[in-house]
């Protein structure tokens, strides 16, 4: 698993979100700062609790300049009963074959309870308006994960 490097242009994407439309990193340049995090599974405990936190805060992320997109290997479908459910106020984009989780290198061999499997490793990229990459979260906190990238997007 090898992550991008800061200062260099984030890979590129285009996913489907929730709604099924799809949503481009170039859909952002010279707008708005991107908040791309990667989670493993929508609507599961640590997920809803980050992805709410994200919701709480979605008028602040708004002052700071900056969009949120959720990524996940989950299906739209689910995406959307995740967001309707949570009643999330963020796009949650459908990368289901993992092709851009491996772009950014946070797909990788993950352990839970004895067993080893590949699966999405919970990592946050903060994005500059000129698409370069601004900030990496290795370690992410579910509970505080809304505070620590505001605290990161206040430095920019």
């Amino acid at each position: 698993m090898t992550l991008p490097r800061i200062g260099n242009n984030a890979p590129a994407f285009t996913l489907q979100n929730q709604d099924g439309q799809k949503i481009s990193l170039k859909d952002f340049r010279d707008d708005k700062h991107v908040v791309l995090y990667f989670y493993p599974k929508a609507m599961t405990p640590g997920c809803t609790t980050q992805a709410c936190g994200i919701r709480d805060s979605q008028k602040a992320f708004a002052k700071a300049g900056a969009v949120v997109l959720g990524v996940s290997p989950d299906a739209p479908a689910r995406l959307a009963k995740f967001r309707e459910r949570d009643n999330l106020n963020f796009d949650l984009l459908a990368d289901e074959d993992h092709a851009i989780a491996e772009k950014y290198g946070v797909w990788g061999l993950k352990k839970f309870m004895g067993k080893e499997y590949m699966g999405i490793n919970r990592i946050t990229f903060i994005i500059g308006k000129d698409g370069k990459l601004k900030h990496i979260m290795e370690k992410v906190r579910t509970k505080t994960h809304h505070d620590d990238v505001l605290e990161i997007l206040s430095s920019l």
